[in-house]
């Protein structure tokens, strides 16, 4: 099972960016997470091709499970 933290921001130019990071702990504290974000947004570190994160647009978490099969 894999489980994947979706952080999705607006830019500057009003379009999505996201970013998404892999086996996040749990369990997930939205406001940690918010607050995570809005770190984010502050220093500027990341960009995008749509522009510069803005704002926080939304938060998830995506689990997946992958079954693989042997081919005979």
């Amino acid at each position: 099972m894999a489980k994947t933290l979706e952080l999705e921001f607006t830019t500057e130019f009003g379009k999505s960016a996201r970013l998404s990071i892999d086996n996040p702990k749990e369990p997930i504290d939205g406001s940690v997470v918010k607050a995570a974000m809005e770190e984010i947004i502050a220093s500027g570190v990341f960009t995008s091709t749509n522009g510069n994160f803005a704002t926080v647009k939304g938060v998830w978490v995506i689990d997946r499970n992958v079954t693989e099969y042997e081919i005979i």
